[in-house]
């Protein structure tokens, strides 16, 4: 797979309320087989549902490797406490980011009650990663909305900002990235290579970022999309490396 780095813009850590787990252990196990170097953790939601928690824990299960480990903090927005939580987890915490899920904490992407947490995202410098291609709650067209509010931060759209890359669905993913500077894709679960490549054809390659989504997907299979996408040298190191790098404000 070559020698040039890479770096993973989603991975989760943790025991998730779903069954579903994985420990730092076995993710830069997989990552030195990869020849990964780096990762944005985020963490799964506990079976208790506090995140406050499941962000101390990503916090103490990455910080003896935050030469490979950052940390993404994720918070539902229903709580009233949920600034709070963000504000922790980014000054206190050391945390790099904000993930949002609406699927699992059941709401929509568009909603103003998210308004306070970009504000926060604003001021601190971080990017928004937000889960995005489930119906109703995050569709491209309903994050685009959100970053349309904030454009001096940056957004992300998980799996390409739709599942199947097919149909209206993908017309309304390239229509949300082309009406919005600030909004970015992962590649995670996009089986259309042409998609990828057709993304950074119009918009440039500092618009999608790779991003496994480990372990709901394999990441030796994710990463295949950015080594074997056609596009030239100078686009597959921002996709694989760059982009999160100067999403997250990091130096050499």
């Amino acid at each position: 797979m070559g020698c040039a780095m890479i770096f993973d813009f989603r991975v989760f850590l943790g025991r998730s309320f779903d069954g579903i787990q994985h420990s730092v252990t076995d993710l830069l196990k997989t990552m030195d087989a990869l020849n990964v170097n780096m990762a944005l953790a985020c963490p799964l939601k506990p079976l208790s549902y506090n995140l406050e928690s499941a962000n101390a824990d990503l916090v103490a299960s990455i910080k003896h490797h935050s030469d490979r480990l950052l940390g993404a903090a994720r918070v539902d927005p229903w709580q009233p406490n949920a600034a709070d939580t963000l504000r922790r987890g980014l000054e206190m915490r050391g945390l790099r980011a904000l993930y949002l899920n609406p699927w699992e904490e059941s709401f929509r992407a568009d909603m103003p009650l998210l308004d306070p947490l970009l504000e926060i995202a604003e001021s601190q410098n971080v990017p928004v990663l937000i889960a995005s291609g489930y119906p109703w709650l995050s569709e491209a067209l309903q994050v685009r909305d959100l970053a349309q509010r904030w454009p001096q931060v940056p957004v992300v759209m998980t799996n390409g900002g739709q599942f199947n890359i097919s149909g209206l669905g993908q017309a309304d993913a390239t229509l949300a990235l082309g009406q919005t500077a600030n909004l970015y894709i992962d590649t995670a679960g996009v089986y259309r290579q042409d998609f990828i490549e057709e993304t950074v054809e119009a918009f440039g390659a500092e618009r999608v970022l790779f991003g496994s989504g480990s372990p709901y997907f394999d990441q030796r299979y994710e990463i295949k999309r950015i080594l074997q996408a056609n596009v030239n040298e100078a686009a597959r190191e921002a996709m694989q490396l760059g982009n999160a790098r100067s999403l997250l404000g990091l130096t050499d």
